[in-house]
C-alpha cells in the first residue's frame, strides 16, 4: 500500500492506464475505476464537481461512513474503495430489517454531528457492506445545500415500498425526529404521486 505522501505524488503524476483498471460504475458526476492497489480513482465530468465532492470527503476524512480520500488533481481524485451493495439493491434482494432501519437513523444522526446542512442522501449512494455497516459514496452539497429532513432517502424508500417500516423505526427509536420529520416526509411523498 502507498503512504499518504506517496498518494500526493501519485495524484500529481498519475500515469496509470485506466484501460488496465476495473471499471466500477458511472454516475451523474463521473466514472469510477478500481486501481491495481485496491484504491479507486473517480474521474469527474467537471473539475467543479470533483472539487465539491473532494471538499466534503476531505472534511470528514477518517469518518467510518465515508471513504478516506487521498488527494485530487483537476477532475479526478483517489479514495478508498467502498464495497457491498447499494441500499436500493440490498432492499430489493434482502428486504428491509429493523436493524437496517436503525442503522439508517444513526447514519442520519451522524450528518448532524458532522454539521451537514443537507441531512439527506439517495438510496443509491448508501452502500451496505458485507459486514452490515453502511458507507456513503458521492456525497453532494452536504455543507452548501439546506435540507432539514431526508427527502431523497424517503423518496427512495417509498419507491422500494419500505418507507412505512423506516418511519415505524424512527417513531419507536427517535420520537422527536419522527415528530420533526413525519409531516414533511409524508407531504413530500404524497406530492410525488
Amino acid at each position: 500500500m502507498f503512504a499518504i505522501s506517496t498518494y500526493k505524488k501519485y495524484i500529481e503524476d498519475f500515469d496509470t492506464n485506466l484501460l488496465q483498471c476495473t471499471f466500477l460504475g458511472k454516475g451523474h458526476n463521473g466514472v469510477v475505476y478500481l486501481l491495481p492497489d485496491g484504491k479507486v480513482i473517480k474521474v469527474c465530468f467537471t473539475e467543479s464537481s470533483c472539487r465539491g465532492e473532494y471538499y466534503i470527503l476531505n472534511r470528514v476524512n477518517g469518518n467510518k461512513y465515508f471513504p478516506k480520500v487521498y488527494g485530487m488533481n483537476g477532475n479526478y481524485m483517489v479514495r478508498d474503495y467502498v464495497g457491498g451493495t447499494s441500499l436500493k439493491d440490498y432492499v430489493k434482494e434482502y428486504g428491509f430489517s429493523k436493524e437496517l432501519g436503525d442503522k439508517l437513523i444513526i447514519l442520519l444522526e451522524e450528518f448532524d454531528k458532522l454539521r451537514f446542512t443537507k441531512r439527506d442522501i439517495r438510496c443509491k449512494d448508501v452502500f451496505v457492506e458485507p459486514d452490515g455497516n453502511l458507507r456513503i459514496i458521492d456525497p453532494k452539497k452536504s455543507f452548501s445545500k439546506e435540507r432539514d429532513f431526508p427527502r431523497h432517502l424517503a423518496k427512495g424508500l417509498q419507491k422500494l415500498g419500505v418507507l412505512e417500516e423506516f418511519m415505524e423505526r424512527l417513531k419507536l427509536n427517535r420520537p422527536e425526529k419522527y415528530k420533526e420529520w413525519s409531516k414533511k416526509i409524508y407531504e413530500y411523498v404524497e406530492n410525488l404521486e
